[in-house]
Protein backbone atom coordinates (compact mmCIF):
# COMPACT_ATOMS: atom_id res chain seq x y z
CA UNK A 1 0.00 0.00 0.00
CA UNK A 2 1.43 3.05 -0.69
CA UNK A 3 1.55 5.81 1.61
CA UNK A 4 0.65 9.40 0.87
CA UNK A 5 2.65 12.34 2.30
CA UNK A 6 2.07 15.90 1.60
CA UNK A 7 4.55 18.79 3.34
CA UNK A 8 3.27 22.36 3.18
CA UNK A 9 5.43 25.43 3.12
CA UNK A 10 5.23 29.29 2.43
CA UNK A 11 5.98 28.91 -1.07
CA UNK A 12 6.53 25.30 -1.68
CA UNK A 13 9.95 25.59 -3.27
CA UNK A 14 12.29 24.71 -0.13
CA UNK A 15 10.08 21.45 0.42
CA UNK A 16 10.60 20.05 -3.24
CA UNK A 17 14.42 19.90 -2.32
CA UNK A 18 13.34 17.63 1.07
CA UNK A 19 10.85 15.76 -1.47
CA UNK A 20 13.58 15.11 -3.51
CA UNK A 21 16.10 13.68 -0.32
CA UNK A 22 12.92 11.82 0.87
CA UNK A 23 12.10 9.71 -2.09
CA UNK A 24 15.64 8.81 -2.52
CA UNK A 25 15.43 7.40 1.31
CA UNK A 26 12.21 6.15 0.13
CA UNK A 27 13.32 4.16 -2.89
CA UNK A 28 16.40 2.54 -1.43
CA UNK A 29 14.78 1.26 1.59
CA UNK A 30 11.99 -0.42 -0.51
CA UNK A 31 9.19 1.70 0.90
CA UNK A 32 6.17 2.39 -1.01
CA UNK A 33 5.11 5.83 -0.72
CA UNK A 34 4.02 9.27 -2.78
CA UNK A 35 5.85 12.10 -1.35
CA UNK A 36 4.13 16.02 -2.51
CA UNK A 37 4.90 19.12 -1.70
CA UNK A 38 2.73 22.33 -1.72
CA UNK A 39 2.53 26.10 -1.14
CA UNK A 40 0.45 26.64 1.70
CA UNK A 41 -2.14 29.25 -0.05
CA UNK A 42 -2.80 25.83 -2.40
CA UNK A 43 -3.12 23.30 0.30
CA UNK A 44 -6.85 22.70 0.33
CA UNK A 45 -6.67 21.76 -3.57
CA UNK A 46 -3.70 19.39 -3.16
CA UNK A 47 -4.87 17.75 -0.22
CA UNK A 48 -8.77 17.55 -2.03
CA UNK A 49 -6.90 15.57 -5.49
CA UNK A 50 -4.03 13.50 -3.20
CA UNK A 51 -5.99 12.26 0.02
CA UNK A 52 -3.07 12.10 1.93
CA UNK A 53 -2.23 9.96 4.94
CA UNK A 54 -0.03 12.37 6.44
CA UNK A 55 0.39 16.29 6.45
CA UNK A 56 3.76 17.83 7.06
CA UNK A 57 4.28 21.45 7.95
CA UNK A 58 7.54 23.01 7.20
CA UNK A 59 8.80 25.22 10.24
CA UNK A 60 7.65 28.68 8.73
CA UNK A 61 3.83 27.77 8.61
CA UNK A 62 4.07 26.25 11.65
CA UNK A 63 1.09 28.90 12.81
CA UNK A 64 -0.97 26.35 10.57
CA UNK A 65 -1.21 23.89 12.42
CA UNK A 66 -4.02 24.19 14.33
CA UNK A 67 -6.01 25.05 11.66
CA UNK A 68 -5.21 22.11 9.67
CA UNK A 69 -5.94 19.84 12.47
CA UNK A 70 -9.42 20.89 12.46
CA UNK A 71 -9.70 21.02 8.38
CA UNK A 72 -8.26 17.51 8.08
CA UNK A 73 -9.20 13.85 9.45
CA UNK A 74 -5.26 13.03 9.45
CA UNK A 75 -2.22 12.83 11.17
CA UNK A 76 -0.64 16.98 10.41
CA UNK A 77 2.71 17.33 12.81
CA UNK A 78 5.48 20.44 11.50
CA UNK A 79 8.56 19.16 10.89
CA UNK A 80 11.53 19.44 13.45
CA UNK A 81 13.19 22.40 12.53
CA UNK A 82 16.96 20.93 12.34
CA UNK A 83 15.87 18.17 9.77
CA UNK A 84 13.79 20.73 7.94
CA UNK A 85 17.13 23.42 8.28
CA UNK A 86 19.52 20.25 7.20
CA UNK A 87 17.31 19.24 4.27
CA UNK A 88 17.46 15.41 6.30
CA UNK A 89 14.68 13.72 4.33
CA UNK A 90 15.34 10.32 6.21
CA UNK A 91 14.49 11.65 9.20
CA UNK A 92 11.29 13.81 7.81
CA UNK A 93 10.15 10.41 6.02
CA UNK A 94 10.59 8.12 9.41
CA UNK A 95 8.56 11.08 11.24
CA UNK A 96 5.73 10.38 8.42
CA UNK A 97 5.48 6.86 8.21
CA UNK A 98 5.90 7.02 12.14
CA UNK A 99 2.24 9.10 12.51
CA UNK A 100 0.28 6.97 10.36
CA UNK A 101 1.91 4.08 12.30
CA UNK A 102 4.71 2.10 9.60
CA UNK A 103 8.35 2.09 10.64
Amino acid sequence: MTTKILLVCAAGMSTSMLVSKMKKTAEADGIDAEIQATAASDAGNVIEEMHPDVLMLGPQVRYMEDDFKKRVDIPVEVINMQDYGLMKGDNVLKSALALVGQK
